[in-house]
């Protein structure tokens, strides 16, 4: 490129160019905001670049990974912007993993350098592969390890350096899969991915200028962290990110009406306990975008949400994490005329129904839903085969199984791999979950199949209640009575106090099928 011309970076299209472009552009604007401190975007940006210019200076270059074991605050996203800026890779991981589940990941991705909170160090240390990674930067007091390095130390020795330039096609972010089918594998995510992903919220959220406030509450170890706010980054707005730990509503109540939070998410459990707040309705809120996704919401659950946030437009999304990760978007207006669905496909993703042979199903049919476009993944890190495998056919295959109305909404009845059959019907766990879920007793439920002599498998539904609350099988039945087939109904009931969980917050069905003796 002539000398002449404008820096390579200023071309380009990633959250590393937007930074430092804001930071020229609205230097003293908050980008991110945390437990009442801000960073600016000029700070966000400097200190980006002088964290990058010290991995350099330890020898992380393209290609690279740099590993995240963090809670939510400001140095997580300058740790990702610091790796990117390098051409490096950033790989959050969870810190609720076991020891031994992290030890398969850092195997896997063999990092050059971790970025670790003080407060997870005895985690890393129970790790065997942590021992290998070469640099190893502790936000907080590194311990008496001589081979630890504190943050802000590390960072302030270096002055920025020039942002390099840095291909959209590069991979910007492993996020390792909660494996609930197997071992965890990592989503190779580019900085395309992401950006067009940050299209699709700002065209669903209607996010047009930086006067929106986003307000975090998913871990960055999960796509929804960073996919929510991708928006943000393009456009020069402020994410307050939240404090992770056990959901307080009274405290999230309290962090939107003090930052004036105008963009929020939540899964539907956590919106029913802000809705159920007692003084909720003499809140001053700003809220514009009320969202929610990654499990069904009741149409009680939206009801309430729309009683009491009146002006706000209501927003589900769908996704994975491999489309980076919204592939559905459902609007407020259609919230409850097409209860259950996830909606419509966004329009920047080519997506068919298909039956195994890959051949297109009929409206009303049910078929596993494929993709093709620019959010998808570039494969798995590591594992050509099931690369390989997840787009057979030129198309990547989500797993998930669902039919389509003549409007185009889409409604997910079942992963593939949890499909039941019996007696030669076809059960989908999905829709006997929402329909169970319906029950007025019921908090959480999740199906699985169990073996049976004469029918091959029986759904069983395992569910937990709400509070002073009873259920019996003979009551949900005569519940279900009219709304679902009788051969889709629970064979048994089996009540927990918790329904039990992986670090991505997802059900995990095997233990629920060990705990059933299958």
């Amino acid at each position: 490129m002539p000398t002449d011309t404008a820096p390579a970076w200023t071309f380009r299209h990633h959250w590393m160019s937007q930074a430092a472009t804001h930071a020229t552009m609205r230097p003293d604007k908050p980008a991110l905001r945390y437990l009442g401190t801000t960073t600016t975007w000029a700070q966000l940006s400097r200190r980006s670049l002088q964290l990058a210019a010290a991995l350099a200076g330890r020898g992380v270059a393209a290609g690279d990974r740099v590993a995240l074991l963090t809670l939510n605050h400001p140095w997580c996203v300058e740790s990702v912007f610091a790796a990117n800026s390098l051409g490096a890779m950033a790989v959050p991981l969870s810190f609720r993993l076991a020891p031994l589940e992290l030890d398969y990941i850092l195997a896997d991705c063999t990092p050059s350098a971790i970025v670790v909170d003080a407060r997870l160090l005895p985690l890393l240390k129970a790790v065997p592969n942590a021992a290998s990674i070469g640099t190893v930067v502790v936000i907080g007091e590194p311990g008496d390890s001589e081979e630890h390095v504190a943050y802000e130390e590390f960072l302030s020795a270096y002055e920025p350096m020039e942002l390099p330039d840095v291909s959209e096609e590069s991979t910007a972010l492993i996020m390792y899969t909660s494996g609930t089918t197997g071992r965890p594998k990592g989503v190779m995510l580019s900085h395309r991915n992401m950006q067009v992903q940050a299209i699709t919220c700002i065209r669903a959220m209607e996010i047009f200028d930086d006067s929106d406030v986003g307000f975090l509450t998913a871990p960055f170890f999960h796509i929804a962290g960073l996919g929510s706010v991708v928006a943000n980054f393009v456009v020069g707005g402020t994410v307050v990110i939240h404090p992770l730990g056990a959901f307080d509503p009274a405290a999230v109540l309290d962090a939107y009406e003090r930052e004036g939070a105008t963009v929020v998410f939540n899964v539907p459990q956590q919106w029913d306990l802000i809705c159920a707040e007692p003084d909720i309705d003499k809140r001053d809120l700003k809220l514009r975008i009320i969202s929610w996704g990654a499990a069904p919401a009741s149409d009680a659950t939206l009801r309430a949400m729309g009683e009491k946030f009146p002006g706000a437009l209501n927003v589900a999304v769908f996704g994975q994490t491999e489309t980076s990760p919204i592939t559905c978007v459902l609007r407020g207006e259609d919230s409850l005329r097409k209860l259950g669905s996830v909606g419509r496909p966004i329009p920047s993703i080519q997506h068919r129904i298909v039956d195994a042979e890959m051949n297109d199903v009929a409206v009303g049919e049910v078929g596993e839903i494929v993709y093709r476009g620019p959010t998808l993944t570039r494969g798995y890190w590591n594992k050509p085969q099931e690369t390989a495998a997840a787009f057979e056919g030129g198309w990547f295959h989500s797993g998930d199984l669902v039919k389509r109305d003549d409007e185009g909404f889409i409604w997910v009845v079942d992963r593939k791999k949890d499909m039941i059959i019996s007696g030669g019907e076809n059960i989908y766990c999905a829709e006997l979950e929402n329909a169970v879920a319906a029950h007025p007793s019921v908090r959480e439920v999740a199906v699985i199949g169990r073996s049976d002599e004469r029918w091959g498998q029986i759904p069983v539904a395992f569910v937990t209640l709400a509070p002073d609350t009873e259920l019996s099988l003979r009551d949900l039945t005569k519940f279900l009575d009219g709304r679902l087939a009788s051969f889709k109904r629970p064979k048994d009931l089996v009540i927990l106090p918790e329904l039990p969980r992986n670090a991505g917050g997802k059900v995990v069905k095997p233990a629920l099928r060990a705990r059933d003796g299958g």
